[in-house]
């Protein structure tokens, strides 16, 4: 087993960002439950709205 030593200054810092990490993650998460079924769009009106063929909006 290997052992890697490092500043204190340095693993509270390492720590602060993977914290902030987390709690970006967790609101990204919590945002992506307030989507409901209906919300959404079908390929169709995809299509529609960006005036596209359903090729063109597979390939992309």
């Amino acid at each position: 087993m290997e052992v890697i030593s490092i500043e204190r200054s340095t693993y509270e810092e390492l720590l602060t960002s993977f914290n902030s990490f987390v709690t970006k993650m967790k609101e990204m998460t919590s945002r992506g439950n307030d989507k409901r079924l209906g919300d959404w769009l079908d390929n169709q009106d995809v299509c529609q709205m960006l005036n596209i063929s359903p090729r063109t909006l597979q390939t992309l």
